[in-house]
């Protein structure tokens, strides 16, 4: 009894192996995940902006939107169309304009709307050639600055901002002449990819009324940023993937003037090649039709009469595509066709269609 004592005590020296699993169960119940554990689980970080990396449960929430890297086409037009804008915009304002490119995001077009800061003026579009409608918004410090810039408001000083009261015609018409500007350095941006051109439609205050699809429906959003010395603000291009969709195949381009399915140097190498390539030509002297009893009785010496005669013109063929025609005759110890008509100019168009 003693030697069994004895031994557990040197199996347990601390009270039991019970003892120490209920304290090792007790130290990780009482074990709390701190907020940055918990933000970093569900994937939220308040320190990221909207073109940070999603992980966690955002993530997976996130994962139906449309990437707009699918397209990658839109960025070399929307680089170009920063260029083209600081160009117009200092014309247009007579001062010293920056426009930077914030960033190029997918999003559903509900959640744009909500995501609106009010006031702003938004103003929907047309694409013609495209067949439907995008989404221009002009925040509220921007439109208080170019008024201010274009009516000769000095630097240095706070725009006037009387929050709460709708746009006076004033301001609204100055704003339009902007959008117009942008809308046109839009068309300039996408003229080397194709034709577009971009049509105000309306001026809207309220979002509810600037509904061009429907709140699922994914779309690109570009936030640009335009900065007069002092002063400035936001535009926010928005272009849904269904206006998009009838130039889907040129925006999937890696670089402008891609072709697909066509390429030049591989063009001309195939048509080196063929002219080159030696083809098996037949020359048909008759063709007849009989019956196939009579097709079963040829024998080991039976005749078959030709209807031609020795100054008949025979068929040149490629297969079956008929090429040309001559007459035969013999040169030296060889028997010899002279082409007497010119080749057929529709074999190289039926054969481009699939005709054979």
């Amino acid at each position: 009894m003693t030697d069994t004592l004895a031994a557990e005590n040197e199996l347990d020296p601390f009270g039991g192996a019970d003892d120490m699993g209920a304290d090792m169960g007790a130290a990780l119940s009482e074990r709390v995940l701190n907020q940055d554990e918990i933000d970093s689980l569900l994937g939220f970080d308040m320190g990221d902006g909207d073109d940070s990396e999603r992980s966690g449960i955002r993530a997976i929430i996130n994962s139906a939107l449309v990437s707009y890297e699918r397209l990658p086409m839109l960025e070399i037009v929307f680089d170009r169309l920063v260029r083209l804008m600081t160009t117009s915009l200092r014309n247009f304002t007579s001062d010293n304009v920056e426009v930077s490119l914030d960033t190029i995001s997918s999003i559903r077009f509900g959640d744009y709307l909500n995501s609106i800061p009010l006031p702003a003026i938004l103003a929907v579009f047309r694409a013609e050639e495209l067949d439907n409608y995008g989404l221009l918004t002009v925040d509220s410090n921007l439109i208080y600055s170019i008024v201010d810039v274009l009516l000769g408001g000095r630097r240095g000083t706070a725009a006037l901002r009387i929050e709460g009261r709708p746009y006076t015609t004033i301001e609204r018409v100055l704003v339009q002449r902007m959008v117009e500007v942008i809308l046109n350095d839009a068309r300039a941006a996408f003229e080397p990819l194709t034709p577009v051109h971009f049509t105000l439609d309306r001026l809207e205050t309220n979002p509810r009324f600037a509904a061009i699809a429907r709140p699922a429906n994914a779309a690109i959003l570009v936030k640009l940023r335009i900065d007069m010395e002092d002063r400035g603000g936001r535009v926010e291009l928005l272009l849904p993937y269904s206006t998009l969709e009838p130039i889907r195949k040129m925006l999937l381009q890696q670089f402008m003037g891609e072709k697909f399915g066509r390429d030049n140097i591989w063009e001309g190498h195939l048509a080196t090649e063929l002219w080159t390539t030696e083809t098996e030509v037949r020359c048909v002297l008759d063709e007849q039709q009989i019956p196939l009893s009579q097709a079963l009785n040829f024998k080991v010496g039976d005749t078959l009469m030709l209807n031609v005669s020795p100054d008949s013109e025979v068929s040149v063929r490629a297969g079956s595509i008929p090429l040309t025609t001559g007459k035969m005759g013999r040169k030296g110890q060889h028997i010899a066709v002279r082409v007497e008509g010119p080749i057929n100019p529709d074999i190289a168009a039926n054969l481009s269609r699939g005709k054979r």
